[in-house]
């Protein structure tokens, strides 16, 4: 049995969603908060969440609310709030919870106004609270559907993620626990600029070749920025890593993947992002480069995202400075900072 008795879940979208109702299978009382009261009373009303994860039930222990207040007793948080939103929320958050209580990144991405990783958001605004990072292959929809999912949760100790975890398993959600924070959260944060590239090149009918040398350059360059900031190797090559690039890249699931393929459709970015869901690649990719050339680190894809993103350079002129690059040795760049 799960050690936590009363969950928090601080973002009523499909992902958030479907934490909580995992939560809420193992905890006595899970809440699930909604920025927009309106969301909350129409979830209280119906039981449902139907704007972001229709026709699947809300548990009876579930209780959606848009008072932070509600959550002051909750014995630990799971943050699914957007990752630009995370330290807003934590500011919030210092207002009511006590020390100790740990909270649970599951958003993926790096503050772009400060260049922090989101547990480094943590411990400035709450450094009292234990941070961890819940990251992998998943898509929401797959897991309120009781899909096999396997992610990874990674705490300070074993111990530690391994109690956050229970919080959350099921026969059909499985946790592998980790103490390499940095590490899943680089994989989770890299792998939504490298999927937008994947999604512009499916979109572009650049075919399947292309598709599976953008995931294989993708992942050299996770894993030197990964290395490069003190990543587990063997993070990078697991679920929050290798994983999760492969799903996000491959998938029209993806926000990101879906975004980067109307881009490669010819789709103004504007109108790209008109759907109303948060796209993370869109706000990383800058930062993300820009970490990268702190310490020379050459990604040449992510690069390329940016600079599109970024309406520096078009499309078919990025995929010509791609396809010009000099040919290398695939060793010496593997095991050098240089694409």
């Amino acid at each position: 049995m799960a050690r936590y008795t009363h969950i928090a879940v601080l973002g009523a979208g499909a992902w958030g969603t479907a934490l909580a109702n995992l939560a809420a299978r193992n905890a006595a009382k899970v809440h699930l908060w909604a920025h927009d009261p309106n969301h909350a009373i129409e979830m209280t009303a119906t039981g449902v969440n139907a704007r972001r994860l229709p026709g699947v039930p809300l548990p009876a222990n579930l209780v959606p609310t848009a008072a932070l207040a509600d959550i002051a007793n909750a014995e630990a948080i799971f943050l699914a709030v957007p990752a630009q939103a995370v330290r807003q929320t934590c500011l919030a958050l210092a207002e009511i919870i006590g020390n100790d209580v740990p909270l649970v990144i599951c958003a993926k991405g790096i503050e772009r106004t400060s260049g922090l990783f989101l547990s480094e958001v943590i411990a400035e605004v709450l450094p009292e609270n234990p941070g961890a990072v819940l990251s992998g292959p998943s898509f929401a929809e797959d897991v309120a559907k009781g899909l096999p999912t396997a992610v990874t949760l990674a705490a300070r100790s074993e111990d530690e993620a391994a109690e956050l975890a229970r919080t959350l398993a099921t026969p059909w959600f499985r946790l592998y626990h980790s103490r390499d924070i940095r590490g899943v959260e680089i994989g989770g944060a890299a792998k939504n600029v490298l999927a937008i590239a994947s999604g512009i090149a499916a979109g572009r009918g650049l075919g399947a070749s292309a598709g599976a040398a953008l995931i294989a350059r993708g992942f050299a360059e996770l894993s030197r920025f990964g290395r490069a900031y003190g990543a587990d190797v063997a993070t990078l090559a697991g679920l929050s890593g290798l994983g999760d690039l492969v799903l996000t890249c491959t998938s029209g699931q993806s926000r990101n993947f879906s975004f980067g393929f109307a881009l490669g459709r010819g789709k103004d970015i504007a109108a790209a992002r008109a759907e109303g869901h948060t796209t993370e690649g869109v706000f990383t990719a800058g930062v993300l480069v820009d970490l990268a050339h702190r310490k020379g680190i050459d990604m040449p894809i992510s690069e390329a995202v940016d600079a599109v993103l970024a309406e520096r350079i078009s499309i078919d002129a990025a995929i010509e400075a791609l396809l010009a690059r000099p040919l290398k040795s695939e060793l010496t760049q593997a095991l050098s900072n240089e694409g």
